[in-house]
């Protein structure tokens, strides 16, 4: 009697498995070629959709610049070299930081550990039953986080991380947070459902809106909170046309491309803008959810720009399509904007307590500052939050109402920097001329750094 073999879906996933064991993925640390950064180079016999982004989301994730790259994920085999110095423009000196970088590459891309990253993926990390998820969306007003973290106070929710998003009159936010009382995560239905109802009342503000507000309540997480906020801006549509057919954005803004390279049948993106940290992850975000599969690609630094070169396709193997051109093109600079926020950023660290939030938010809002982006985190009885404000009428801030600010804020430490909400300075770099149809006529696709 002959043998039946049945499969299931996730065959493609243990063959996956079976592959890497034999043919792990290589990360090399390289110290020694480059005298201004650290070359990270990165190869893998198993290529699939998202593990570029997966790469890219570890360095970033330890605060590392990518200040050159280079991508080459065709045929069925992925190789990236990327150039990376710390915050303050060096080489990565710290050896726990260096083997930290080979360890997180190499356990996201499924070596050195039992678990595989499913294909049908894309940044995932750990899960996480320590604490409850909020998201939110809805239209952007002056003092929506002080009215949001008010309610949550009211209803005995101790907040541990928040980050919020304002973009093209749209907010999104990511909240974690516990019961006050138990410090445990909120898993009763009836609350959940009352802290939902109460957040989309406050995300409405008593107006009848032509883009609903939504709330969400989840125990645990399985996406970074700016994977996810990528992800719930563009759900909402922040980078939607006018009836003017203009997009909403800040003037001035990035410059995005597309042509498509009929000889090789590719769509090439290209991108410049002002470079800043987590630039490259965002725009692969935007990609990635747009569902196109890079090929090869180059960025770097060039001076205070910065410069991106993509070859892409459809997850189905087809160029852009010049109906979606121009959609794609406005969902590339929204993703750019999103990070990039006008006026002062206040970094504020303090002893953690109850109902922290709600009144530092209060002192901003009476002191007619709005919050366009916020970075809020609580650990080991610690608060360190990181706001980026303006004035609601647009003028400049005084120092006068800084200095009142501080003083209300009692034996807290608040910092600030400059006017245009930069929240850190470039590190100047030689002009490089990027000329990637060469490097295919030359069959070379990673020249030296």
């Amino acid at each position: 009697m002959g043998v039946i073999h049945t499969y299931d879906s996730d065959s493609d996933d243990d063959y996956e498995t079976f592959v890497l064991k034999m043919n792990p993925p290589r990360v090399v640390v390289d110290n020694e070629s480059c005298n201004n950064a650290t070359i990270i180079k990165v190869d893998s016999c198993t290529n699939k959709n998202g593990m570029l982004l997966e790469v890219v989301q570890v360095l970033i994730d330890l605060n590392l610049i990518i200040t050159k790259g280079y991508i080459t994920q065709d045929g069925g085999w992925f190789m990236d070299v990327f150039s990376v110095t710390d915050r303050d423009g060096h080489k990565l000196s710290d050896q726990v930081t260096i083997d930290k970088v080979e360890s997180h590459i190499r356990k996201s891309l499924g070596a050195d550990t039992s678990y595989v990253p499913s294909k049908r993926r894309s940044v995932d990390v750990a899960t996480s039953t320590n604490y409850t998820v909020i998201e939110l969306t809805g239209n952007d007003r002056p003092g929506l986080l002080s009215e949001v973290s008010a309610v949550l106070s009211d209803l005995n929710c101790n907040l541990i991380h928040v980050e919020i998003w304002t973009h093209n009159t749209r907010v999104a936010a990511v909240l974690h947070l516990t019961d006050q009382s138990t410090n445990s995560p909120i898993t009763d239905v009836e609350r959940n459902s009352k802290i939902e109802q109460r957040l989309k009342n406050v995300l409405k503000g008593g107006s009848d809106l032509s883009r609903g507000a939504k709330a969400g309540v989840s125990v645990g997480c399985t996406k970074s909170m700016q994977r996810r906020l990528h992800e719930l801006m563009n759900d909402d549509g922040d980078f939607e046309i006018d009836s003017q057919g203009v997009a909403g954005g800040k003037s001035g803004g990035p410059t995005v491309m597309i042509t498509n390279w009929n000889d090789k049948d590719y769509s090439v993106v290209t991108i410049r803008c002002k470079d800043r940290p987590k630039l490259l992850f965002d725009t692969l975000c935007s990609l990635t959810d747009m569902r196109y599969v890079i090929f090869h690609g180059n960025v770097a630094i060039e001076g205070p720009e910065a410069y991106q070169e993509f070859y892409i396709r459809d997850v189905n193997g087809s160029r852009v399509k010049d109906e979606d051109r121009e959609r794609v093109m406005h969902w590339l600079k929204a993703a750019i904007e999103r990070r990039v926020s006008e006026g002062l950023k206040l970094e504020l660290s303090t002893k953690d307590r109850a109902g922290l939030l709600k009144e530092v938010t209060r002192i901003f809002r009476e002191h007619s500052l709005t919050v366009t982006r916020a970075e809020i985190s609580s650990e080991e009885g610690e608060a360190i939050s990181t706001f980026y404000v303006r004035d609601r009428s647009g003028d400049i801030v005084e120092q006068r109402r800084i200095e009142t600010i501080r003083e209300e804020l009692k034996e807290s430490v608040l910092r600030v920097e400059g006017q245009d909400g930069q929240a850190g300075k470039s590190t100047k770099r030689s002009p490089m001329n990027f000329l990637f149809g060469e490097l295919f006529r030359a069959m070379s696709f990673l020249p030296g750094l």
